[in-house]
């Protein structure tokens, strides 16, 4: 059973992160992501902290969340962003940090080995976890990109980046393409010199490189020609081309040379 407490604790983090720089920014300021203000990057946090507790602690009612989001379609999110970006902006800061916490306890109480309800497949506790560990750097890698500031690595990359992984052949399908059937190595250098390492020492097809520029590329927050990593084989450079680690269909990423 995987131990839930460092994965909640490495969210907790980069969540507080955010929330010091947000809590005195300019919420109407445009960020990379087009259309979405800061206002609306917390809205959208705070959105999917709420559907996230809705599948933990009320499992039976998230159908009707499915059935909302097949109706809407490709505009869901975007819509719910626009709606909570709306809401004034300490109600919606105390909205987030409620939902946050409520979802970190329910998650802790669960049985172990439940699996929740989601827009795609069933999540264990632990995939949760993760899943909103990425969407929180991202989130706040786009709040950082809008007031200029360094967003400091952290312990969560390493979530992020084993989530990356997994997620190559999810990144193929969104995309219409057949994934390759053999593993690919991944060798990852962490900020204070650690090797992460994913797959077969002997794979033909590998991607090595800073864990930083690898979570930036399957989060869409840089262009792969703006990062450090490099691909041996055909089918690990189309990868870098098209993974993505978040849900939803097929981003369009970020442009070449866009943050300089």
């Amino acid at each position: 059973m995987v131990d839930l407490r460092p994965i909640l604790g490495d969210l907790a983090a980069e969540s507080q992160a955010l929330d010091d720089i947000v809590a005195g920014a300019d919420w109407a300021t445009p960020t990379p992501a087009e259309g979405w203000t800061i206002a609306h990057q917390i809205a959208h946090l705070a959105w999917t902290d709420a559907k996230s507790l809705i599948a933990v602690r009320t499992p039976d009612e998230f159908q009707a969340e499915i059935k909302e989001a097949l109706a809407t379609g490709e505009n869901y999110v975007d819509a719910a962003a626009r709606e909570g970006a709306g809401t004034p902006r300490d109600e919606l800061l105390a909205q987030w940090r409620a939902g946050r916490e409520a979802l970190a306890e329910a998650l802790l109480e669960a049985p172990p080995g439940t699996k929740f309800p989601w827009y795609g497949p069933p999540m264990s506790a632990a995939s949760m976890v993760t899943a909103r560990v990425m969407e929180t750097w991202a989130h706040s890698q786009d709040v950082h990109d809008a007031l200029g500031l360094r967003h400091e690595p952290a312990g969560s990359l390493r979530h992020i980046a084993r989530l990356g992984v997994r997620t190559r052949d999810f990144a193929y399908a969104v995309n219409s393409l057949a994934a390759p059937t053999e593993e690919f190595r991944v060798e990852l250098r962490m900020p204070d010199g650690e090797v992460l390492t994913f797959g077969p020492e002997d794979a033909g097809q590998r991607v090595t490189g800073s864990a930083l520029d690898f979570c930036f590329v399957v989060t869409q927050r840089r262009n792969l020609a703006d990062t450090d990593l490099e691909a041996t084989g055909g089918d690990a450079e189309e990868w870098l081309r098209i993974a993505q680690a978040f849900a939803g269909p097929a981003g369009g990423g970020r442009k070449a040379g866009q943050f300089g």
